[in-house]
């Protein structure tokens, strides 16, 4: 840690942090709230998955096989035909809000994780 400076103003004390250190001091901080939340259950994603969702063409297709559900499991726990599973993976319906829920409860994933929208360039 570099050199540190106390200084008094209006009567309150203040220790100056040279910015890239303050900069430090905040990454630690926050990587230590990540990890308590690793350390009490939350799920993390493989860097595999996370670039496969950004270049897929069916994010709920990525997070099934990811699961390692096959269409009749994930159509099943989502209270949906297969064909309707299959013609939302395919791209071909785009499938109610209502529906979008279930798959995404039946995942296990926010409903967020499956409907996002890219800003234009």
């Amino acid at each position: 840690m570099g050199q540190l400076q106390k200084t008094v103003i209006d009567g309150q004390s203040y220790v100056l942090v040279p910015e890239e250190e303050y900069e430090d001091l905040l990454d630690t901080i926050h990587a230590q709230r990540v990890m308590e939340r690793v350390r009490a259950g939350e799920e993390t994603w493989p860097a595999e998955l996370v670039y496969e969702l950004w270049e897929t063409d069916s994010r709920i297709r990525t997070y099934r096989t990811y699961r390692k559900m096959s269409v009749a499991e994930l159509a099943a726990a989502a209270d949906i035909s297969e064909l309707e599973l299959s013609e939302i993976e395919a791209g071909k319906k785009t499938g109610s809000v209502d529906v979008l829920q279930r798959i995404a409860k039946a995942l296990r994933i926010d409903l967020d994780d499956l409907v996002f929208e890219v800003e234009p360039d």
